[in-house]
């Protein structure tokens, strides 16, 4: 005969097999991603109870056999389905796997009081798996497992006829049947331990997503044809698939990969699943090949791309094989094109903003000022008289700095070619205030690249609200000094002086339309190099630089 401690290491050696039975299970690719997986389609609930229920059933087969009863298992799989995926598996496989060890011994003492605990074993588990936190599932699985036994005892007693047959069955399996409900934690542990790869599956692949991000970020700063398809081909091979296109409303941009000559760029779409994706603003994922003109993909993702909520294309991946496109790869693609979004957002904002700046610095560099060019001219006429070869060289300094205005592209340029614009004018200013206006020039022999229009509107400053609010002559101070790690351009005038709350005005943004050209260059140089103008008053005068850093 024998004792209850034979039957309980029995009885986990029966849950020890269940257990080595789910371990292998789990490593099949497409069941680990169903346990991994939130939320459950209704064929993966049905696939989950059909499994638990036959390790049920296998459990009441493989059951000790004492006096009419049976020592096994079954309870044991039961809670663990409900438990690890929810009341539906959990009441399913309860009346499932209850109902057949009803059947198989209708008359049995223990054949209903079996019954009803595996059905309220399925409905208590599956109330652990919505209410109670997921860190604790294993221990109440534990307890609710040894409660539900604990009534299948009472419930014998209460049935059994005569009494003393109750009694010694309860006396005999009690122990071994109920201390076998600690299997129910290692299984619920076992599955978590899977679950839990989830979060690191996750980091993986949002750090793939970011290096894909990372590698195509260079092709959106410009996005044309030739650069969404560079981009399509790196989706392509760093996720395996396929083929990979990216649309917008109406045409295709860039496909690549499989198929690839079947598509002419500029086509109008033609999958009506990508245009009602376009409509709907939802991913779908689809493996009827009837809806695509290349029916050997098996599997495709077609994943909806939105600037400000507004859906402007789509990015799509396709598969040849369904089984290549596992859970996380399809969780890693929905993500990549959530940042793709982004990108394209961020890459046509910043063209616009480009296009922009373009545009308005085409505008100052054609926008001479008439006062400037009118007194210009008036100058080279007044010279004439006296000096023809000086208003020669007067129409050269002008039509030098009309050209340099008209022809600047808003590319850097050499500061010796930004000097001679500033020599230009300074000339023709000269012409104009004779006397009164002294230029100096302490010029370092540097190679530099700057901004256009960066040191003119500086100089213009000093003569207009420096030297001529003097009434005597006033020396205006060009400078371009080399300092090792850095360049200082600076211009100081000998004028009366900036005004304190002109140099706070323009720290703090609130500058007064006469002094637009200054903090304009404030401004840029801020932007461009970090740190914006230095000012500073001197006695008498203005100095006014910047610094720039050298790349080493």
């Amino acid at each position: 005969m024998e004792t209850s401690l034979d039957m309980l290491l029995q009885l986990y050696e029966r849950a020890a097999l269940l257990l080595i039975c789910l371990f292998f299970i789990i490593r099949i690719p497409r069941f680990k991603e169903t346990l991994q997986s939130d939320k459950h389609s209704p064929s993966e609930l049905t696939l989950l109870t059909i499994i638990f229920s036959l390790f049920a059933i296998f459990g009441t087969y493989s059951g000790i056999e004492v006096n009419g009863s049976l020592v096994n298992i079954r309870i044991i799989a039961v809670a663990s389905g409900g438990i690890l995926f929810g009341p539906w598996v959990g009441i399913i496989t309860g009346i499932i796997s209850g109902l057949h060890r009803y059947l198989i011994d209708m008359d049995g003492i223990t054949a209903i009081p079996c019954l009803i605990t595996s059905i309220i074993a399925g409905i208590i588990s599956g109330y652990i798996n919505r209410k109670v936190k997921k860190s604790l599932h294993w221990i109440y699985g534990i307890i609710a497992g040894m409660l539900c036994e604990v009534l299948t005892m009472l419930l014998i007693l209460v049935m059994a006829e005569p009494l003393e047959l109750g009694l010694n069955i309860v006396s005999k399996i009690a122990f071994p049947m109920i201390a076998g409900e600690i299997s129910i934690g290692f299984i619920v542990l076992l599955v978590m331990s899977v679950e839990s790869e989830k979060e690191k599956i996750a980091a993986q692949q949002a750090q793939m997503a970011l290096e894909i991000a990372n590698k195509t970020l260079p092709y959106f700063r410009s996005i044309n044809n030739e650069s969404l398809k560079i981009i399509c081909t790196i989706i392509k091979d760093e996720i395996k698939a396929d083929a990979v296109a990216i649309t917008d409303t109406e045409n295709v941009l860039a496909y690549v990969g499989f198929g690839e000559e079947q598509y002419i760029i500029g086509e109008g779409i033609m999958n009506n699943l990508t245009k009602s994706a376009i409509e709907s603003g939802e991913i779908i994922i689809s493996d009827h090949v009837a809806e695509h003109n290349i029916p050997q993909f098996q599997y495709y993702l077609i994943m909806p791309l939105k600037e400000g909520g507004i859906v402007t294309g789509t990015l799509k991946v396709y598969f040849l094989k369904s089984y290549k496109i596992t859970y996380p790869i399809q969780t890693m693609a929905i993500g990549l094109s959530q940042i793709i979004s982004t990108l394209m957002e961020v890459s046509r904002v910043e063209q616009i903003r480009e296009a922009a700046n373009k545009a308005e610095l085409k505008a100052l560099q054609t926008k001479i000022n008439p006062h400037f060019l009118f007194n210009a001219l008036n100058a080279i006429a007044s010279t004439s008289r006296k000096n023809p070869e000086k208003s020669r060289e007067l129409i050269i300094n002008l039509a030098s700095y009309m050209r340099f205005n008209l022809e600047l592209s808003g590319e850097l340029i050499d500061i010796q070619k930004e000097l001679q614009q500033v020599k230009d004018y300074v000339e023709i200013e000269k012409a104009r205030f004779g006397s009164r206006l002294q230029i100096e020039y302490i010029i370092d022999d540097v190679s530099l690249m700057i901004p256009s229009l960066l040191i003119q509107p500086l100089v213009e400053n000093a003569i207009n609200h420096g030297i001529l609010k003097t009434k005597g002559p006033g020396v205006v101070t060009i400078s371009v000094k080399d300092f090792d790690e850095k360049v200082r351009i600076s211009v100081k005038d000998t004028g009366p002086g900036i005004e304190e709350e002109v140099i706070r005005n323009l720290s703090s943004d609130n500058v007064s339309a006469k002094k637009i050209g200054l903090y304009n260059v404030h401004q840029r140089v801020k932007l461009i190099y970090g740190k914006g103008l230095v000012i500073q008053h001197l006695s008498p005068g203005t100095e006014i630089y910047f610094d720039i850093e050298k790349v080493t």
